[in-house]
């Protein structure tokens, strides 16, 4: 959480987002807990003395990801990272959480499907009555593991419904395979009721989401797509057909796909007209949180408090979720604009 969460005009917007990923939320001090939980001596090379993870560039940030991940071993581990992180998002006005995890991930550790799952739901349960934070599930196949193994993720997703897993999308490296390899897994979730998104256009450029948006029509937000900024057609034509945006401006900023702060797409994408939402993608990783994003916003891409407002209800339209829920979820945006907040 931010130290001094309340001393910014934006902490006090209610905060939503549709882009967080469940094993890349991992705070160092619970790291270490589960490591030593599980008898397992963290490798060198993953965290610093001061807690910091360790990477240069993308790349080395899926190696430590993968590391890091290999400390979560039990349900109970995801129980509590996932409770630690939507805990950390409520105390910093997040109402709406989609949190993106990985069969891959939980197939790599000999778990099952089924029991980190019901770990993970409990978790979100326990979270939405002592918080009120709500969250659904976007299941997430991994691009550089390969079509074989996106489909073999997306048949078990497929075969374990809950009404928390809403989503379904592609995640990892974006040179790996092209996006019409993964359509038989796409269809796959399509088919069985799952909404889509996918990563795109956050390390390749313009014509990589092109070929997205092409190759997996039931796609319906973009996962980061910050490189559009490159091509105003592009821009044009998401902005046109209101295609949501999930940015993450900390995320870019870290790994540098911008060169600095201040030349971020967010700015140019919202005079554009485009369906922005924030999300703070894997927070410890890159030094934010949803609050950090919301503040982003506004101290570097100039917007307005009640820009934000707008932010928080285009992902709240946007998410993948049950109606009575989004509209609970409005009322409370609305009462805490009326209040001034």
């Amino acid at each position: 959480m931010l130290k001094d969460f309340g001393a910014h005009p934006a902490d006090g917007v209610p905060k939503a987002e549709l882009h967080a990923h469940l094993e890349g939320t991992i705070h160092a001090p619970v790291l270490r807990t589960l490591a030593a939980r599980n008898g397992i001596t963290l490798p060198d090379g993953v965290l610093d003395d001061e807690d910091n993870y360790l990477w240069t560039d993308f790349n080395d940030f899926l190696k430590v990801y993968d590391l890091a991940t290999a400390a979560i071993r039990t349900p109970e581990d995801y129980h509590d990272l996932t409770l630690d992180y939507l805990e950390r998002v409520a105390a910093e006005g997040g109402l709406y959480v989609e949190i993106l995890t990985s069969p891959d991930h939980v197939f790599n550790l000999g778990m099952s499907l089924k029991d980190q799952m019901d770990a993970v739901i409990a978790a979100i349960d326990t979270a939405r009555e002592r918080h009120g934070v709500e969250t659904r599930i976007s299941q997430t196949i991994v691009r550089h593991y390969g079509p074989e193994k996106a489909l073999a993720a997306a048949q078990a997703i497929v075969d374990h419904p809950h009404p928390y897993v809403t989503g379904f999308q592609m995640a990892g490296a974006e040179d790996a395979y092209t996006p019409a390899d993964f359509r038989p897994a796409y269809d796959l979730a399509a088919e069985s009721g799952l909404r889509c998104t996918a990563h795109t256009g956050e390390w390749l450029g313009p014509d990589s989401m092109r070929e997205t948006l092409a190759a997996l029509p039931m796609v319906e937000r973009i996962g980061h797509g910050v490189r559009a900024i490159y091509d105003p057609e592009l821009v044009k034509e998401l902005a046109e057909r209101q295609i949501p945006f999930e940015v993450c401006p900390g995320s870019n900023v870290a790994l540098k796909v911008f060169e600095s702060p201040e030349k971020h797409a967010l700015r140019g994408l919202w005079d554009a007209g485009c369906y922005i939402t924030l999300a703070s993608d894997d927070p410890p990783y890159f030094h934010t949180s949803l609050g950090a994003e919301y503040r982003f916003a506004v101290d570097v891409a100039g917007l307005s408090v009640s820009d934000l407002y707008t932010i928080t209800r285009n992902a709240l339209n946007a998410g993948f979720m049950d109606e009575a829920t989004r509209a609970s979820l409005m009322a409370r945006v609305d009462q805490a604009e009326a209040a001034g907040n």
